[in-house]
């Protein structure tokens, strides 16, 4: 199948180098949604020609290695690995004791020559998923991307439509999706067993990242080895900032979405699959250091969500850097022994509290005097078990790419998250609540959003 390329705004026309699979959607990024489903097999297609899946790594860091080395157990043959920065793709190639793997700094010059090349993981900075992404499935290349899935809401919706279109497998990398206890407690709460859940709390508290600042001036000359513009790439040009390579970048919404983006597609990732959640009428904000270049310093996001048939609506709080108020986690405390960050959903029958990266679940029905592990409540046994149990998040992926069951974090699934993320982030980066029509997109009678959900981008090195 040729797949017709994608659109993009441009605001850099500078040419970049072509390939030969290239004919898909320009003329319709922004389409319209359609509801999250769990996508059948088919939809993927049979994955690659032979059990020795060609893998290429794009971004390599410290989780792109770790995230290839999980691979390499499952026998995949690691072709190439591809970084602006020469330093990280010789640390992979050592550490990981990638003999054989080609190394690129330019991932478009990768998909041109690697034609035998059948899959993709990317591990960048959040301002290049997109992009990325969008490039490897046009090349009819399977691909997984961590998470957040894509750095606007309108690129999350762009991912969306291309995959649905596509025959690749896909996968968000939110790496809980495929543990024992989260799969155990989506069939719990879909059964019924904690009743209507009309309030879901959020608690995070941390992120190792600059808040509530704009970026210093005076910025050195960028270090040997690293190819500064391309690293910036789509975003903004600007000078070299030391501390944004290679973690910080996530505090700066020029790249990352802050806490929010890092945590969301994992703390959002229960309710939103159990509640079969759409999208939030309303986003409110509150709290301190908002209208700066990095992410606000400390507050709350509260998202409402309608009701849909047979579920109540829901108010989901994401408590950021601050603590929820008194009494909500009181048996989650007395559970664990302190206040945990995670997930509370709170039932008419009970509730049910996940750890920040869903690998930990615990549920309390009304009847219980405390909390007990998710797997070793014997109130829910007779709650039939209908999702696939999986070895890990990439096996998962791995195993569909040949051709071999079928993802759960695929991109509808995982770009349908995003968008809820980023729509709150777009919140963060207003400074303001907002109304939101999660279809269209939209901000009602506030034309200033429309650029950060559907943004402009440098296309100096976007293929």
């Amino acid at each position: 199948m040729r797949i017709p390329k994608s659109n993009i705004n441009s605001v850099d026309s500078a040419p970049t180098s072509g390939t030969t699979r290239r004919e898909f959607l320009r003329s319709a990024a922004w389409t319209a949604a359609t509801l999250p489903a769990f996508v059948p097999s088919s939809v993927f297609g049979s994955g690659a020609p032979s059990n020795r899946l060609n893998v290429a790594l794009i971004g390599c860091g410290s989780q792109g290695q770790r995230l290839l080395a999980s691979m390499l157990r499952m026998n995949i043959n690691p072709v190439a690995v591809c970084d602006v920065d020469v330093r990280q793709t010789a640390r992979v190639k050592h550490e990981l004791k990638l003999i054989r793997s080609r190394v690129y700094t330019d991932y478009r010059r990768l998909l041109q020559r690697e034609r035998r090349l059948d899959a993709v993981v990317i591990a960048t900075p959040d301002h290049w998923h997109m992009h990325l992404c969008r490039a490897a499935i046009e090349e009819e290349k399977h691909v997984y991307c961590e998470k957040p899935l894509a750095h606007a809401v309108g690129e999350a919706r762009l991912l969306r439509d291309l995959a649905r279109q596509s025959k690749v497998v896909t996968q968000m990398g939110n790496q809980g999706s495929a543990s024992d206890v989260f799969r155990r407690s989506v069939e719990i709460i879909s059964g019924g067993a904690i009743g209507q859940v009309r309030d879901v709390h959020a608690y995070i508290p941390g992120g190792k990242f600059p808040r509530g600042i704009d970026h210093p001036q005076g910025a050195p000359g960028a270090p040997l080895g690293l190819n500064w513009d391309f690293w910036v790439g789509p975003a903004p040009a600007q000078p070299y900032q030391p501390h944004l390579h290679p973690f910080e970048w996530r505090g700066w919404y020029d790249f990352g979405s802050g806490q929010l983006g890092d945590f969301g597609c994992h703390s959002f990732n229960l309710p939103m699959r159990a509640l079969q959640l759409t999208y939030p009428e309303r986003i409110e904000v509150s709290g301190t250091g908002f209208g700066k270049e990095s992410y606000f310093v400390s507050g709350q996001v509260r998202m409402m969500f309608p009701a849909r048939p047979n579920f109540a609506p829901v108010t989901l709080n994401w408590y950021d850097d601050v603590n929820p108020p008194t009494g909500i986690f009181k048996e989650v405390i007395e559970f664990y022994g302190n206040v945990p960050s995670g997930v509370l959903l709170i039932g008419e029958n009970g509730s049910i509290f996940t750890s920040p990266h869903n690998t930990e679940c615990i549920l309390r029905l009304t009847s219980d005097k405390k909390f007990v592990p998710v797997l070793q409540h014997e109130g829910v046994k007779h709650i039939s078990s209908g999702l696939p149990r999986v070895r890990s998040h990439q096996d998962e992926w791995v195993n569909a790419c040949r051709g071999v069951g079928q993802t759960y974090s695929h991109f509808e699934s995982g770009g349908h998250l995003t968008e809820v993320i980023q729509a709150g982030v777009l919140a963060l980066r207003l400074g303001r609540s907002i109304d939101w029509d999660g279809v269209r997109m939209h901000v009602p009678d506030l034309p200033a959003a429309d650029s950060l959900i559907r943004p402009t981008y440098r296309t100096r090195y976007v293929a």
